[in-house]
């Protein structure tokens, strides 16, 4: 039996986040220790909101944020102050308020070369090919347009332009505007969004307009509604307290706007188990609350083990990022791009469990905003942007699941991703092997009318229980496990060994040619979407693990991102 080589981080796996991480530890641990009259933005939890509040200011502290999501508060706190929470009976956790950054996609002159080619092209960009690609279009045929069902994106604001704000009869979809930054929502549509990002990221999903090129909608749910939150400002940046702000009222307003699909197109890198990030505690209460939460799997590919933040909670759908190479009419020479992030998670989950259109997607952007005026080249004359990432396919993604929920509203988050993951079309080699591993492309490339007409049940999430890990009485693990010498295997129900290029591919990003099967690819149900309580001993070297004294350190501060400036696939 073969076993592919994946060395651990404590081997050669993710050298630069280990020792990165290393690094940021080694220069708090001998850095001078800050005044202690010096006040710091810190995350306080503990079991109920207002007493945590209470012991908040009984400490002194000046409170910024209620994240009643996580029972917790941002607030401006001294060292002695935040020593005097420790011994609180209030207070369960204080968290460093990491700063968040907007998914920076990349962008592409139309003209250029590709460089993912041996022989030059001429770049070929369609104006719906993330909607024909996943076959939206032939739902769009029948009235099936996303109408009725609510899409929230949580990023850089609101852009006010008609195919946005408008839906396919020109009547205005736009629900509501939350302002996580000011906390405050809006009552006039006015434009919000000075990054673009955001823009371009609802423009995916939602675009009413219709192309150009073959008078289809450019959206993937031309007529969901909207709910908007901003939580990062012009330069893409933000706070795990904006954000979870932003979480928090959109789960409070859930039922007031009928929120069915909440989009997360930022990736930042994890420094605990996902159980331990109070912002994947945001989202698994979304989630929870009966939100399907789409986030990007990341840019940081294509090594194993670079799944993001909140990618890596195992409930959601994380979504990696595939390229039509220029040529949306022949999927002979489509890949998986570079930069897309893989598996599996730190705790042995199996992600992206998708992979959709990110490569090169044309949406709308004002050509006021940032990352507009900062590439004017990638930008044609009428409101469109060309831009990569998996902030990209995770849109798609948001869309499909708004197109499910009208045609099945009943439908829970569980059924969407299990429904979604049981029609992808896995890429398949001409000799009938895996052109990728399930670590790479999950269960393949989502197909959006197969999705709706699937029938499965029970094959997502299995052996997952929310509410008992909101509640810190259970955690879990995947099923992926490693060798004495770093090998990924999953050992499935019968003690069966499954390994090699069902599992990781090493010449994916180089291969021949390949189609997306419509044929299920993997082999006993989902094996490996089944999960176990967790362990410490249950996967990895303890060298592995992150110690309590770097996870959330008074002393560590660090930027998270959404995306990375990635080159256009």
């Amino acid at each position: 039996m073969h076993l592919v080589q994946r060395s651990i981080y404590s081997r050669t796996v993710g050298p630069l986040v280990l020792t990165a991480g290393l690094a940021v530890l080694g220069t708090a641990l001998l850095a001078p220790m800050p005044d202690r009259d010096t006040t710091r933005s810190v995350i306080v939890q503990g079991h109920d909101l207002a007493a945590v509040k209470a012991a908040v200011e009984s400490a002194g502290g000046d409170v910024t944020h209620e994240l009643g999501v996580i029972r917790a508060v941002s607030a401006m706190l001294t060292s002695a102050q935040q020593d005097a929470l420790r011994s609180s009976a209030a207070v369960r956790h204080l968290y460093d308020n990491r700063r968040v950054e907007t998914a920076r996609a990349t962008a592409i002159k139309i003209n250029k070369t590709s460089e993912i080619n041996v022989e030059p092209i001429e770049p070929v960009v369609s104006e719906t090919g993330h909607v024909t690609g996943v076959d939206a279009h032939q739902l769009h045929a029948e009235n099936i347009t996303g109408a009725g069902v609510t899409l929230a994106v949580l990023d850089t604001g609101f852009f006010n332009q008609n195919s946005l704000s408008r839906d396919t009869r020109q009547k205005s979809r736009i629900l509501a505007q939350y302002d996580a930054l000011a906390d405050a929502q809006l009552y006039t549509w006015d434009e919000t969004d000075s990054s673009g990002h955001g823009a371009h990221v609802a423009g995916i999903g939602l675009n009413s307009e219709l192309s150009r090129e073959n008078r289809q909608y450019r959206g993937v749910a031309p007529d969901a509604s909207l709910v908007v939150v901003r939580a990062f400002d012009a330069n893409g940046s933000g706070s795990y307290a904006d954000v979870i702000r932003g979480i928090d009222w959109l789960v409070a307003n859930r039922d007031t706007h009928d929120i069915r699909v909440l989009n997360l197109s930022f990736s930042a890198p994890p420094h605990s188990h996902y159980w331990d990030d109070p912002l994947n505690q945001a989202v698994m209460a979304a989630w929870d609350a009966g939100i399907v939460v789409v986030a990007s799997a990341g840019n940081t590919g294509p090594e194993p083990m670079t799944i993001g933040v909140p990618g890596n909670v195992p409930y959601v759908i994380t979504v990696g990022a595939m390229t039509d190479n220029y040529t949306w009419d022949d999927t002979a020479d489509d890949m998986l791009t570079s930069f897309s992030a893989a598996g599996p998670t730190h705790e042995g989950f199996v992600k992206p469990e998708v992979v959709a259109p990110g490569g090169h997607v044309v949406a709308p952007m004002s050509d006021k905003s940032r990352i507009a005026l900062e590439h004017p080249e990638f930008y044609d004359d009428s409101f469109y942007f060309v831009m990569s990432g998996t902030s990209q396919s995770a849109a798609v993604v948001s869309g499909v699941a708004a197109l499910m929920l009208q045609a099945d509203p009943s439908l829970s988050p569980d059924d969407i991703k299990c429904r979604l993951m049981a029609s992808t079309r896995a890429a398949v080699s001409a000799d009938g092997g895996h052109a990728y591993g399930i670590l790479q492309q999950g269960a393949g490339l989502v197909n959006a009318y197969d999705a709706v007409y699937s029938t499965e049940t029970g094959c997502a999430n299995r052996g997952l229980d929310i509410a008992a890990d909101l509640a810190g009485e259970r955690h879990y693990a995947g099923p992926v496990r490693t060798d004495a010498d770093g090998n990924f295997y999953i050992e499935g129900p019968d003690g069966t060994l499954y390994s090699g290029s069902f599992l990781w591919s090493d010449s994916f990003l180089w291969s021949d040619s390949f189609l997306w099967s419509d044929s299920f690819l993997w082999s006993d149900s989902f094996l490996w979407s089944d999960s176990f309580l967790w362990s410490d001993s249950f996967l990895w070297s303890d060298s592995f693990l992150w110690s309590d004294s770097f996870l959330w350190s008074d002393a560590l501060t660090e930027t998270v991102d959404i995306n990375v400036w990635v080159e256009q696939e």
